[in-house]
């Protein structure tokens, strides 16, 4: 099966191809008519925990876009799929999209592999270019984090706290963004600053929180969000 399942993911296609699980029925058809609009074919639509695994394996999309608290047991079934289908399907880009924020959810989705995930709160599907921007970067291999996410994880750093609280507003700013998967041009842009200045910000990031240099975005991601989750 996995030889299979990598066969067919490299397969050349036109659209991106995607996989939503949501039980709410307005939720879910609210959910695929932007993901059409944005170019996005939705090859399957679940409305429980093994439906969605089971098209994600009949189709290997590009993306998987799933509720969290689903059918059958409504607690965190969706994410635990979504969990395993990382680990089956490595190459498939993975997005949970909750109302739910909890940083334990974000650690255990992401894991060890930062690349092709997202954890993004329901109310941000309100800014359409902005949402289907962060779907784009976990199908190209990128991490989506909601900024409260990102947020709550900076404000409840486990390891360091007074390392954390030496940063002044802006450093504290970008490692949330540096949290939430965004490059540093991206981070430039978004703070109304220069690349220079994200550069010089991010190294005095890594020198207070004694992270390792890394020009890589994936292993910084991933540096940072185990530096805040203790």
């Amino acid at each position: 099966m996995p030889d299979q399942v990598e066969a067919l993911r490299d397969e050349p296609r036109g659209s991106r191809r995607c996989v939503i699980a949501e039980d709410e029925t307005l939720l879910r058809e609210g959910l695929a008519l932007v993901l059409q609009q944005a170019g996005f074919d939705i090859v399957g639509s679940a409305v429980d925990a093994p439906g969605l695994l089971a098209l994600t394996l009949e189709h290997v999309p590009d993306l998987v876009v799933t509720d969290i608290r689903m059918p059958p047991h409504r607690t965190d079934d969706g994410l635990r799929v979504a969990v395993r289908i990382r680990t089956m399907m490595p190459r498939v880009g993975v997005v949970v999209v909750s109302q739910h924020l909890q940083r334990s959810y974000a650690m255990d989705l992401i894991g060890d592999n930062p690349a092709g995930v997202g954890y993004l709160l329901k109310q941000r599907i309100g800014d359409i270019p902005t949402f289907c921007a962060d779907l784009e970067r976990v199908c190209a291999g990128g991490t989506a984090l909601d900024p409260e996410v990102a947020a709550l994880m900076l404000s409840r750093a486990r390891t360091d706290k007074e390392a954390v609280g030496r940063l002044t507003a802006r450093q504290q700013e970008v490692l949330a963004a540096m949290a939430e998967g965004r490059s540093n041009a991206a981070i430039a842009r978004a703070l109304f600053i220069s690349d220079k200045a994200v550069v010089g910000h991010v190294s005095h990031i890594y020198d207070q929180l004694g992270l390792p240099d890394c020009a890589d975005d994936h292993r910084r991601v991933l540096a940072v969000v185990r530096y805040l989750n203790g």
